[in-house]
């Protein structure tokens, strides 16, 4: 579904992506690891055409996509849910829920949205900057299914998110991808994770992906090599 062929990105002087090669079978869940700094929120805004690429290819459903803006992503069918969740503090959960619609892939907030996440259809009305961090995380994550994504891209979805919020999130995830067969792209470092969420990774160090394979393969050796700090 989704292939990254020899991208390379640069911040000023720094070589942040180098020569990357990535596939996401369809229907899979694809987990990126490594160590802070090694590039992979980079990739993400990478492939959801949020960052230019200076040199490489990205290609989704057999297309092309490298110049494509973000917009134009989001209709083919990629959803995103940033690092930070960036929601929209002012506007109202409804109203946060109601942006992707602009798309035109929905002409309305769909109903599995608020029955994997409830408390959204209780907080409609509230404020997205008044939730807590675990229900913001939420809102996020069903906003970028309001597109009826074909692939999702999650940047660190738990990060400082309260334990019993982190087992819903991990339910979800995995109702999606092996129930629906949504294809998923984790960026994630816990472990436990990682493992019950993902049947694949990716590990990457300095800006390339230095190890891949099915994630039962994920030795001690590779993690104390690329991921332990």
């Amino acid at each position: 579904m989704l292939r990254i062929e020899g991208l390379n990105q640069y911040y000023g002087g720094s070589h942040i992506l180098r020569d990357v090669e990535l596939d996401v079978q369809e229907g899979r869940s694809n987990c990126l690891m490594g160590r802070n700094g090694m590039g992979k929120t980079t990739l993400l805004k990478c492939v959801m055409g949020l960052v230019p690429i200076a040199q490489g290819r990205i290609w989704f459903h057999g297309e092309d996509i490298s110049a494509k803006r973000a917009y134009e992503r989001a209709r083919l069918g990629l959803g995103y849910v940033p690092q930070g969740r960036e929601i929209f503090p002012h506007l109202s959960v409804e109203e946060n829920l109601r942006v992707p619609l602009a798309s035109k892939r929905a002409k309305n907030i769909p109903a599995q949205v608020y029955e994997l996440f409830p408390v959204l259809k209780d907080m409609g009305r509230r404020r997205g900057g008044d939730l807590s961090g675990g229900q913001q995380q939420q809102l996020a994550i069903g906003r970028a299914l309001v597109l009826q994504p074909e692939i999702l891209l999650l940047d660190e979805p738990i990060e400082g998110i309260q334990p019993n919020i982190v087992k819903e999130i991990s339910d979800v995830i995995r109702l999606l991808n092996r129930e629906q067969g949504l294809t998923i792209l984790l960026v994630e470092q816990k472990l436990p994770f990682a493992r019950s969420t993902a049947d694949r990774f990716d590990i990457m160090n300095n800006g390339s992906v230095v190890a891949s394979g099915e994630m039962n393969a994920l030795s001690d050796a590779l993690i104390l090599e690329h991921l332990t700090v």
